[in-house]
């Protein structure tokens, strides 16, 4: 059956800016319909809304899907499903039809497939029930469901309950909706399809390309598992890769820090099979707010499947940021023509020493909205006997914000210029040498809530 089964996970779906969190890769593989006996039961709408195109299309599709499933229990289209594996057939409209039991052979298959008219509601419900009782309990054989409907439920019970029913006694469910032939609940296909949706769903607006989903599908049942498989994560440039876990199959590195690397020489080759990755990646981009965690997943192995993982998103809360000193406006200088040198007048500038630049970030925890606040900094050098030297002050008004709650404001790039000449250090090194320093903070609220109260005499 190849691979059934990708999901990419993260451990938490919020984080602090510069935080850190997990995620978790899986992949699940089954052996080929050949070694992994299948019994497969086609559910397919002949409700009113699939008359004309769709119900011819419907059934060329389904057809195609028959003949893919013979011809891959025993190598040859020889009208017999073989290698112990069966097909059946249910339809459905205001109620659901058993119009097969589980069988092997490919011509009462397509007949009852070519039987179908349409006409009638959509009970999705009555449909799930009718297929999961045509399954023998007692049956070793893997259990596939592949529903096709092109509508929403307008007659019947819940079919999630049958859904989750099915699912609950190992029935893989796999759902194919025509979206643009009066509606479909997309998200009620995604909540009846086993998981991950990117693997067990599939949806299209044209009716046209209903016998290239279940070709695709049946080609992707019949498949083994999948051998030298070759995964290549690349996470957004908003994060890095800080660590990888060992992986339960397989080896994985980093080919940088953006991008883990995740080789499996076989899965699912001889039974259904599975493998997880985990790896840490920490936020260290600009980005704040809901971020899109993949750059780019891609997925190859020696059979050719066709494997999607899903890009989850994750909430970075990086506060609120002041910037109280601006950085240099650059100059732009252009050579024209044939010159290879450019005359510009900077204008007078002195340099009195050699100097470094010091520049501080710092975050005010929990200011509350519509309150500005006054911030000191103060820098301190430290000598070799440990005594400060005072070094800086400044002195920054924090604007107030508007958000509903009381927030983390972040004040950053607080820029100090430390010349070489006031080197306490005691270094011998003239310049560059190591230098200590120390730096308080003092901030307050300017406004504040407090009123006299009104005196009267």
């Amino acid at each position: 059956m190849g691979v059934t089964n990708s999901t990419k996970e993260l451990d938490v779906t919020r984080i602090d800016c510069g935080g850190s969190f997990k995620i978790r890769l899986s992949l699940t593989a089954e052996p080929d319909i050949t070694s992994n006996p299948t019994d497969i039961v086609l559910i397919l709408d002949r409700s009113g809304s699939m008359a004309g195109s769709p119900l011819a299309n419907l059934k060329n599709g389904a057809k195609k899907f028959i003949d893919i499933i013979d011809e891959a229990t025993d190598s040859a289209q020889d009208g017999h499903i073989g290698s112990g594996s069966h097909i059946g057939i249910v339809s459905f409209a205001n109620t659901a039809t058993q119009d097969t039991q589980l069988i092997t052979s490919v011509s009462a298959l397509k007949d009852a497939v070519d039987a179908l008219s349409a006409g009638g509601a959509t009970n999705h419900a009555d449909a799930f029930t009718k297929a999961l009782d045509l399954f023998d309990p007692a049956s070793g054989n893997e259990k596939v469901m592949v529903m096709f409907t092109d509508g929403m439920t307008t007659a019947g019970g819940d079919p999630n309950a049958v859904a989750a029913l099915a699912k609950a006694q190992g029935v893989i469910i796999y759902c194919i909706g025509l979206s643009g032939n009066g509606g479909i609940d997309e998200q009620a296909l995604r909540d009846w399809a086993s998981d991950p949706d990117s693997a067990y769903v599939a949806i299209t607006p044209d009716d046209e390309e209903l016998e290239k989903l279940f070709e695709d599908l049946a080609k992707n049942i019949a498949k083994p598992g999948a051998t030298n498989i070759v995964i290549t994560d690349t996470v957004s440039p908003c994060f890095r890769i800080t660590s990888i876990f060992s992986p339960t199959k397989g080896t994985a590195s980093m080919l940088n820090a953006g991008t883990v690397e995740w080789k499996i020489s076989e899965l699912g080759v001889k039974q259904s099979e599975g493998a997880v990755l985990e790896f840490m990646v920490q936020h260290i981009g600009p980005c704040a707010g809901r971020v899109e965690v993949n750059d780019s997943i891609v997925y190859d192995d020696s059979e050719g499947n066709q494997v999607t993982f899903p890009s989850p998103e994750i909430d970075v809360d990086c506060g609120i940021v002041i910037r109280p000193e601006t950085c240099p406006e650059p100059v732009d200088l252009k050579i024209d023509g044939c010159a290879d040198t450019v005359e510009f007048d900077a204008g007078a500038f002195d340099m009195e020493s050699l100097g470094r630049i010091l520049q501080l970030d710092v975050t005010l925890r929990n200011v509350c909205p519509h309150k500005r606040v006054a911030l000191a900094v103060l820098l301190y050098e430290i000598d070799s006997c440990g005594i400060e030297h005072k070094r800086g002050l400044k002195t920054i008004t924090v604007p107030a914000h508007t958000r509903k709650d009381c927030h983390h404001v972040t004040v950053r790039c607080i820029k100090f210029v430390l010349p070489e000449d006031l080197d306490v250090s005691g270094s011998a090194a003239s310049i560059c040498g190591c230098r200590r320093f120390r730096v308080k903070f003092i901030a307050n609220y300017i406004d504040n809530d407090f009123e006299c109260c009104e005196v009267v005499i």
